[in-house]
């Protein structure tokens, strides 16, 4: 098959293969999540229990520290809903873009169609860094179904981005 084929390393070309497969799998995942609370809405409204989170995603959080932080504006409603998925495909994209590349160094890396991958973004940008940084509550504030889906969510996103790479990358052979 053709993504068993061997073909020379090229850092630049597994960056702009994993960039592809990051920026597809962040609106991959959008899509998940939002089934995910459609449901969620739906079974809340059947039984009446309200699970609303309140607060804003972190992607919002992190435009709306950067916007203050380094050019002293605060963000508008209208901002803040085109400042977080930018925020969200700029990481996403990048982390993408790293991963292609090292996946170019290092094959073992793309094992696993990616899962690892997304498991370990999950462990390092949602558990750690996101509440590092302020943008949340630390991981001990939140039910367990919370982190379970924010994981599910990040499988979603390294198995597209590690399925949209591999076909990225064959093209640029």
């Amino acid at each position: 098959m053709w993504f068993f084929d061997t073909q020379q390393p090229s850092l630049w070309k597994g960056a702009v293969a994993g960039l592809a497969g990051g920026l597809a799998a962040s609106f991959v995942m959008n899509q998940f999540q939002a089934a995910l609370s459609a449901a969620k809405r739906a079974v809340s409204d059947e039984d009446g229990s309200d699970d609303d989170s309140g607060g804003e995603p972190a992607t919002v959080e992190a435009a709306s520290a950067v916007s203050e932080g380094v050019f002293g504006h605060e963000l508008t409603k209208r901002e803040k809903k085109a400042a977080g998925p930018a925020v969200h495909y700029a990481l996403g994209g990048s982390a993408g873009a790293a991963y292609g590349a090292a996946a170019e160094l290092l094959p073992e890396v793309a094992v696993g169609a990616g899962l690892p991958f997304g498991m370990a973004f999950w462990l390092l940008a949602d558990e750690a860094a996101v509440p590092a940084l302020g943008l949340s509550k630390p991981p001990a504030e939140h039910p367990l179904s919370v982190h379970a889906e924010a994981l599910a969510a990040h499988l979603v996103y390294g198995l597209t981005t590690e399925l949209v790479r591999r076909s990225v990358r064959h093209l640029l052979r």
